[in-house]
């Protein structure tokens, strides 16, 4: 069964402009709730009775990469400039910037104030659909001229004019819409590793150390592998920590390196991809210091920063995932190994380096080391830095950190773990957990509108009802390339027979490289970004 798009529905506005009385309502379209499709049918995208082409290969025994492309540039598709709405008198924050999304009076008011400036707009009514988690209803309202253009360059043209003239605008293809009736095209490659005749190697690396970032083509290289595609999310900005730095959970090699963020989604995988499983793990870690038990707050992270939330309950602004949020903690306690680079984060604080058994090799009263073989380091910030301050060399100091699911130890050795969210698939129906993994955020709308909602490039993974495991990258953010919103990929992992899925990193970090060859089309001007970390096949 496939999905329905809901139609744009005239809404009458009373009292206002002629250029508002018609507001077209953007509604994201549903997830399929239909059972897990059959992986050779045509995926569940786009309008029914789109052409679409398969080619596969084999790349190693039992390791075969799909390319699928669906649909055709659709010349009907047209530029538009969509303008940022200021906060009007009924909005919680009035001071708040111009935002993509606001409530219905800012926008309806600034639509007027723009056709009367002389650049004719209306206001457009964005509902959110259904999620596991989250109910239907508005999310909000946004604003666009009412003139569409042909080419990016008239479009860009305008807003360089609504700039000129004290506002702020972007050009925008209406392909990337999430409501878009545009036929295409799509490009989804898809690798699936078939347990039964792998004889290979499937793992996670963060490359030499986790806090630098490198591009999957430059990791499957380091890795010598056939296939590497980019995995999970990372710390991009040095103001929210070390750059590179998984932002969730994270193992390599059976090695714990990084903490979850709360109760987000992972994928767990193993060397000969046969317990290919989406758990929701929660992270148990103390330190046994002379002065007693402590809870420890983080792993392998700069102290006080906490990309993507999901922390202790002292956290601020909140101990639940938030994406692309950073949270902060100004008392902490946080666990350093030789993996995280060639030394810890310095600044204020206390550190102390513990050898293989756990006593205290030595005590400095600020922060910043290198490691040693085998050695791992406490550093404290805040209130928490006494507790390091008061070691001595020869204390013995034990660390015990542990991943759970259900109750019982996360079986690691010889596994990864990949962070990711949100989810996407739960027993072979569409199962999108968008408030709990983060990707609500409390009163500003125009986070879901441009990451849930709008079509990007996409990774992501899963296993079948024959317990194959799935790879899939989708490029998106280029005219030849509509990408996908958060709902149209969860469609996808379900046409594509996943029982079980989750979304990795995406946007421009989306890459996919098979035998030496990038066979994606990154979106980043620059070309390939360097990640945080990725997913190898030797």
């Amino acid at each position: 069964m496939r999905r329905t798009r809901a139609a744009a529905v005239g809404t009458i506005l009373l009292g206002v402009t002629t250029a508002l009385a018609s507001a077209p309502v953007y509604a994201a379209s549903p997830p399929s709730r239909a059972g897990a499709a059959s992986a050779s049918g045509p995926l569940d995208l786009g309008p029914a009775g789109l052409a679409e082409s398969r080619t596969s290969r084999e790349v190693q025994p039992g390791v075969t990469w799909t390319q699928i492309v669906r649909g055709a540039a659709d010349p009907a598709v047209r530029w538009v400039v969509e303008v940022g709405i200021p906060s009007g008198s009924t909005s919680p924050d009035p001071d708040a910037p111009p935002r993509a999304i606001q409530d219905e009076t800012s926008a309806v008011a600034f639509a007027s104030r723009l056709t009367a400036a002389g650049f004719p707009a209306r206001a457009e009514r964005v509902l959110q659909p259904a999620m596991a988690d989250v109910p239907a209803g508005e999310l909000g309202w946004r604003v666009r001229l009412e003139r569409t253009f042909a080419t990016q360059a008239e479009a860009n043209a305008q807003s360089a004019r609504l700039r000129a003239a004290g506002f702020s605008g972007r050009a925008w293809y209406a392909g990337w819409d999430g409501t878009s009736s545009a036929r295409g095209p799509w490009t989804v490659n898809v690798v699936t590793i078939d347990p039964k005749r792998f004889k290979g190697t499937l793992g996670g690396t963060y490359g030499p150390d986790l806090e630098k970032r490198e591009t999957p083509s430059w990791l499957n290289s380091y890795e010598r592998a056939s296939v590497t595609l980019n995995a999970g999310f990372f710390v991009f900005d040095p103001k929210a920590g070390a750059e590179g730095d998984p932002a969730g959970a994270a193992v390599y090699d059976g090695i714990l390196e990084s903490e979850p963020v709360g109760s987000r989604p992972v994928l767990l995988l193993d060397r000969k991809a046969k317990r290919t499983n989406v758990i929701r793990p929660t992270w148990s870690a103390q330190v046994r210091l002379p002065s007693g038990v402590r809870e420890l707050d983080g792993l392998n992270r700069v102290p006080g920063l906490i990309r993507n939330c999901g922390g202790t309950s002292d956290d601020v602004v909140t101990a639940l995932p938030l994406h692309d949020v950073t949270c902060t903690d100004g008392d902490e306690l946080v666990l350093f190994t030789t993996a995280f680079g060639a030394s810890t984060p310095a600044g204020a604080g206390a550190e102390a380096v513990l050898d293989r058994q756990g006593r205290v090799v030595s005590v400095a009263q600020t922060r910043g080391v290198q490691l040693g073989d085998g050695q791992r380091s406490i550093q404290g910030i805040g209130s928490d830095a006494a507790l390091v301050s008061a070691l001595q060399p020869g204390d013995r100091v034990r660390t015990d950190t542990e991943l759970r699911s259900g109750g019982r130890p996360v079986d690691l050795p010889g596994r990864a773990v990949i962070n990711g969210g949100p989810e996407l698939v739960r027993d072979g129906q569409v199962h999108v957990t968008q408030r709990q993994d983060g990707m609500v955020h409390p009163g500003e709308p125009s986070f879901a509108y441009g990451w849930v909602l709008q079509r990007n490039p996409r990774t992501f993974a899963g296993v079948d009802a024959a317990g194959r495991t799935l790879f899939v990258t989708v490029d998106g953010r280029q005219l030849g390339e509509l990408g996908l919103s958060i709902p149209e990929t969860a469609a996808v992992a379900r046409s594509l027979g996943m029982v079980e899925a989750m979304n990795l990193d995406g946007g421009g970090s989306t890459a996919l490289v098979v035998d030496d060859r990038l066979v994606s089309h990154p979106s980043d001007a620059a070309g390939e970004r360097a990640v945080g970390d990725a997913i190898f096949i030797r």
